[in-house]
Order: C-alpha cells, then structure tokens, then sequence
C-alpha cells in the first residue's frame, strides 16, 4: 500500500463529543500525508460539532443510513452490486454465516447488508482502497460486508468495554479472522482479542493507543492550589458517576470550599442532579453539559484533581488530556487504566464502586499540594512518551502502508 491509498474511515457516529480522540485521530493521519475520507453510519447532531473541527467533519463525512433512506441510492447500490455477482453472493453467504440466531438477529443484518452495499458503493465511486473502523459492533459488521463487496482489505480498532460485552453476537473472532490488521488500544485490549481469536490471528493485534495532542494543554503554573474536583464523561451508569457525588458529599462536609463540575450529558442527568440536591452539595456542583476541546482544555487548566469513578472503560481519552494538563488523577482499577495510570505516582486508582476508598483518596491528594504536583508531572511525561497522537499515527500509518509496529 503507498501513501496515495485512500482509506474510508467508518464509525457509528462521528463526530462525536464521547469519540474526540477519532477526530484527533483522523487529523494526525492527514497530517502525515494520508487520504482520510470519513464515513459515519447515523448523523450527529449539532451538539456533538461545537468546534471548527467538528463542524467541518460534520459538514464533510458520508453518512451511510442519510443515503440509504434515498430509494434512488439503495437501488443504485444494488444495481452496482448485481454487476458483481461473485462479491454479492461472497458477502451474502458472509452475512449469514456471521448473523446472530433468531428472527430479530436476521432482520438487523438485512440492515447491516443494506447498509453495506451502500457504503461499498461510495467507495467504489470514491476509489477508496481500504476501510477501517472504529468499534467492533455494528458499524464494524457493515465495514467487513463493505469490504467484502467492494473487493478491497479492511481493519478496525478494537476499543472496549462494549467490544467485549455480546462478542457472540458481533463475531469478534471472525472480524479478527478477516482483517488484516486490528488496532488495539491497549494490552488488555489485546488480551480480550487474543481470548476470542485463533491462536494463528495473534500476530496481526498490535497496540495502537489513542492518544492526545500535549501542547493543546497548558496550566497555569502561578494558579494556588485550591479543592476543585473535575470529572468529564458521558452522564451514564458506566461512568459511576453516583460514586463521585457521594464521596465528593464527605469531602464537601470537611472543606466547605470544595466545588464539582461535571462535563459532558447523558440519560442520567437529571437523576444525578436530584442526587447532588439530596446530599447537599448542589450550591457546590456544577452541570456544565458539552464542551468543546477548547473549553475542556480551560476547564481541566483550573481543577485541582481529575476524578474518574467508572465501572467500564477501555483507556479513557480524558484522563490522558488530564494527565497532560499535569493534574493528579484519580480513577478505578479496571480494564486498560492501569497501563495509563501508576497508583502513587501519576495519580491513585481504588476499586470501582468503593465509595470510601473514592473519598479517601480525593482528601488525600487534595490535602497534600505538593505531592499533587509531583503526580501531575509523572502523569504528564508519561502521556507525552506512550499516548501521543502524532507518535500513535505514525504506528498506524504503517500498518496502513503495510509496515509493522514495533511495539506490538
């Protein structure tokens, strides 16, 4: 593959406020001379493009199911796909073989064939020589039919937790078993591929992190070091997001001066702020809903600690963006944080869901300043060396040109 490849990138949605780091992602790859044409099954909405990046990805993406709703399109693709009988009959047998049991299961990969001739004919008419996608569900189940059709290889990036949670259902092994490459973005990651793989397929999961851009994070260094805990994330069960309200409530109750301010939305918003309203603390918490990548930059410039109580993670993006802002973070002992994360050093990781250890740890960074300080530049260093998007791209990129990497 040479760099005048052209690579379809697909993902459920994009863009996305939840998935900034695809955006990075696909900026960092243009940079390096690659030809990046997005591609995206479902629109997001206005909320999701509050930067000039994201609106000038929003106004340049293809959107898979907007041109499938067109009978016009639907037909066309299926007449493209009629002249390539072979393709056709290869995919169909693909989808049959990969759907899931029951009437419902079937009904959704018509869909997902559907969806994929349509795709595949963008990438036909667009000359694209390569799909990858971001997730290994639906939207990784259309890319391999995709790919399937139009003739051409196809990869994916294998994030989590979701990834790993119906694996049965979207046929992980066989993803694995048909790309020529997977992006892992982390060794446990990795680990949950290697679980649901052939042995043989190993070689081809290579550690591709998601990463940040560091410079885009600058503190203020003559800041006084105050009590303002941040968190940011989508307002959903998975974040245990009611863990950090009632350990931020015992906080509260011994420094009257402490404040909370949550980024981000999500269907639990308005349970979460009767909860704050239960507990006392709604005067000192604050709901800020999406921010751009610049008001989160601000935001993270003027906490004192980034607290992360999630039950179901991959690698979160921002702890990196926290990280980078050398701001002490603290996070669960779950899936990929670890790798991230060193208790003690860069911050504290306590078990998810332990409400006490949560409250333990937030009074103990914030009592100790400089210890504080100390955590925020390991935590620094460490995502500048290991999670840095142009040195991450530069992985992928080889993977793309057929290369491999070095730090499988």
């Amino acid at each position: 593959m040479t760099r005048s490849a052209r690579i379809a990138y697909l993902t459920g949605e994009y863009p996305a406020v939840s998935h900034t780091f695809i955006l990075r992602e696909v900026l960092a790859l243009r940079a390096l001379g690659h030809d990046i044409r997005t591609c995206s099954i479902r629109r997001t909405g206005p909320e999701h493009h509050r930067g000039p990046d994201e609106k000038e990805a929003a106004a340049t993406t293809f959107h898979v199911l907007d041109a499938a709703k067109n009978p016009a399109t639907l037909l066309g693709a299926l007449g493209w796909a009629l002249k390539r009988p072979g393709r056709l009959l290869s995919a169909l047998r693909l989808a049959l073989r990969t759907r899931s049991a029951g009437i419902k299961a079937t009904i959704w990969q018509v869909f997902y064939v559907l969806e994929a001739l349509v795709l595949a004919r963008h990438c036909d008419r667009e000359g694209i020589t390569r799909i990858h996608n971001h997730f290994a569900m639906a939207s990784s189940t259309v890319a391999m039919l995709a790919a399937e059709l139009a003739g051409i290889p196809y990869s994916f990036t294998l994030h989590g937790p979701a990834d790993f949670w119906d694996t049965g259902r979207w046929r992980l092994d066989e993803k694995i078993a048909r790309a020529d490459f997977v992006a892992c973005i982390s060794q446990f990651s990795r680990s949950q591929g290697m679980l649901f793989a052939d042995p043989r397929h190993w070689p081809r999961l290579h550690i591709i992190h998601c990463g940040i851009e560091p410079d885009r994070y600058a503190p203020d260094p003559a800041r006084p070091a105050g009590r303002n805990v941040l968190f940011i994330g989508r307002l959903a069960a998975a974040k245990g997001v009611p863990v950090l309200l009632e350990a931020f409530a015992g906080l509260h109750a011994t420094f009257p001066d402490a404040r909370l301010t949550l980024i981000g939305d999500g269907p639990a918003r308005a349970d979460l702020t009767a909860r704050a309203a239960e507990l006392g603390i709604a005067d000192a918490v604050r709901f800020t809903g999406y921010l751009n990548q610049d008001e989160v930059a601000a935001e993270l410039a003027r906490c004192d600690l980034f607290a992360l109580p999630s039950f179901a993670e991959g690698v979160p993006v921002v702890l990196m963006e926290a990280m980078a802002s050398r701001r002490p973070v603290l996070a669960t002992r779950i899936a990929g944080i670890p790798e991230l994360v060193e208790d003690g050093v860069s911050g504290r990781i306590v078990a998810p869901g332990d409400i006490a250890g949560f409250a333990t740890a937030m009074t103990e960074v914030l009592a100790d300043p400089e210890a504080a300080r100390r955590m925020g530049e390991a935590g620094q260093r460490k995502v500048a060396t290991e999670f840095n998007q142009r040195l991450e791209a530069e992985k992928l990129g080889r993977l793309f040109e057929g290369g491999t990497d070095p730090h499988r």
